[in-house]
């Protein structure tokens, strides 16, 4: 009763900021990720948010980072600590993670870091043992919908929930982050869209279908085929010789516990951030969204 009353409390008392945004507003960003390092899937677009719109980004981290003991042995020397020992990484790598996360956001600007230390239990594809046995899904819930309500985001950047090889965590992050901006009328409602990496190389990157999670209707996109993309190649430079792959670079090297973040950087099927329009948003709103991606594609330093 007490956690329904709160809820009602906050729908009733947030602004109506969205249906009144103009494309040259600044845009304000809430990402909601389940690990740290997770962002960046978004680091390109987030980076060009903050520092050639003067946007906002916030982050929202579900887990604490402590299952991430399996590839931390090579940053051992840096820390000083057994990091591949899971009893010692358990008790430390919360700490250092979140060091590395700040890190990270200082190169593409986060503003705010929302903590919310969920069990990192295991690698899992299974979504409902996550939600069922792991985290306090109404804790993480509830704690989006102040946030929501405390800051007028206009956008809500996610992992793209897909069924299979995904982890479990970041579905689950997603599935609760839409469960949240559900909660509000649909015309208070920050457009949420899901990220997923692809290659410019791959003719029929932005053609990809995705239809939604089995099981979690929240999760239905509309349409099935990503409607924006931002390309890492673009410029940075006035010869062109710098890009966004390398603010990406630079984020990636921050997460030094994580050595298979390092992969990231040479894989040439990664320099397209691709965007899926979830089914709950406002329809209205998809033109908004196109229209911010060509300011994103035009902005120059």
């Amino acid at each position: 009763m007490r956690s329904g009353l709160i809820l009602v409390l906050l729908l009733a008392a947030v602004p109506a900021r969205h249906a009144a945004a103009q494309d040259t507003d600044p845009v304000d960003v809430l990402i909601v990720t389940a690990h740290p390092d997770d962002e960046a899937m978004f680091a390109a677009t987030v980076y060009a948010i903050t520092h050639h719109l003067g946007g906002h980004v916030d982050l929202a981290l579900v887990t604490d980072g402590s299952g991430g003991f399996s590839y931390a042995g090579l940053a051992e020397p840096l820390y000083g600590l057994d990091l591949d020992n899971e009893a010692v990484a358990r008790h430390y790598l919360p700490a250092i993670r979140k060091q590395e996360l700040m890190a990270g956001g200082r190169i593409i600007g986060l503003r705010n870091y929302f903590f919310l230390d969920q069990l990192d239990h295991a690698f899992t594809t299974n979504v409902d043992t996550v939600l069922q046995h792991v985290w306090d899904v109404d804790f993480v819930r509830e704690r989006l919908v102040t946030l929501l309500q405390r800051y007028p985001y206009d956008y809500v950047l996610v992992h793209l929930p897909i069924d299979e090889g995904f982890h479990g965590h970041h579905k689950a992050a997603t599935i609760l982050a839409l469960e949240a901006v559900q909660t509000f009328p649909p015309a208070q409602r920050p457009v949420v869209l899901g990220g997923l990496v692809g290659s410019s190389e791959d003719a029929g990157a932005m053609e990809m279908a995705y239809e939604g999670l089995p099981g979690y209707p929240v999760t239905a996109v509309d349409p099935a085929t990503p409607v924006a993309v931002f390309d890492r190649r673009g410029p940075l430079s006035p010869d062109g010789q710098l890009d966004y792959r390398i603010i990406v670079n630079w984020l990636i090297a921050e997460h030094k516990s994580q050595g298979t973040m390092q992969l990231f950087m040479m894989r040439p099927e990664a320099d397209l951030e691709r965007f899926w329009f979830f089914a709950l948003n406002d329809p209205a709103r998809l033109p908004g969204v196109q229209r911010l991606f060509e300011r994103l594609a035009d902005a120059r330093p």
